[in-house]
């Protein structure tokens, strides 16, 4: 009795193991928003997007174990629907994408808050300096996309906070023309790749 109770367990715990499986998932383009908001004079925030952005994770559903983020904005797709206010914010004021073509987020890492709800500490590369960001994650759904693809998918927000001046981004911020924080807002689904 005692060896079947032995096995028994070995097996549930053999089980557990398997389900507890980490996956792969890269971030679905074509449904994938980096933007961010920015005070403007004090009237009012600027909204403005990222176009090309690229990134993937290992996730791990019921341990809710974050591993191998990364995350690549190319600075130079920024987008506000102003075609000399992009340019500006591509040049030397602001994101120099000419030398930094990049701005890279990486983390190995997480804190579950709650079934749906986690924060991620990592490190944002932008303008050449790498200091730690932390991001606010929800978890809005996990299951097979219902047509195109048809494969797991994960339905994900994130928010957070930047200072520019912590990168050595400080045009505007001593006259008040343009806001030190910068909002940062993510929307995506990220597809199962295992």
């Amino acid at each position: 009795m005692l060896k079947f109770i032995t096995a028994a367990v070995v097996l549930a715990l053999s089980s557990a193991g398997a389900l507890a499986e980490p996956k792969n998932y890269k971030l679905d383009p074509s449904h994938t928003t980096v933007a961010f908001l920015v005070d403007h004079i004090g009237f009012s925030r600027m909204l403005g997007r990222f176009i090309e952005v690229e990134g993937d994770f290992t996730y791990d559903e019921d341990t809710q174990t974050l591993s191998n983020l990364r995350v690549t904005v190319q600075t130079k797709s920024v987008y506000s629907a102003h075609k000399a206010r992009d340019e500006h914010v591509r040049n030397k004021d602001f994101l120099n994408a000419k030398e930094h073509p990049e701005m890279v987020f990486t983390a190995d890492g997480g804190t579950p808050e709650g079934p749906n709800q986690g924060k991620v500490t990592g490190q944002l590369t932008l303008l050449g300096q790498t200091h730690p960001l932390t991001l606010d994650v929800t978890l809005h759904k996990s299951d097979v996309y219902p047509f195109g693809h048809s494969r797991h998918t994960l339905g994900i927000s994130v928010r957070g906070s930047v200072l520019r001046s912590q990168y050595g981004m400080t045009y505007g911020v001593a006259a008040g023309m343009v806001g030190d924080a910068v909002d940062v807002i993510i929307e995506t689904e990220a597809i199962r790749q295992n």
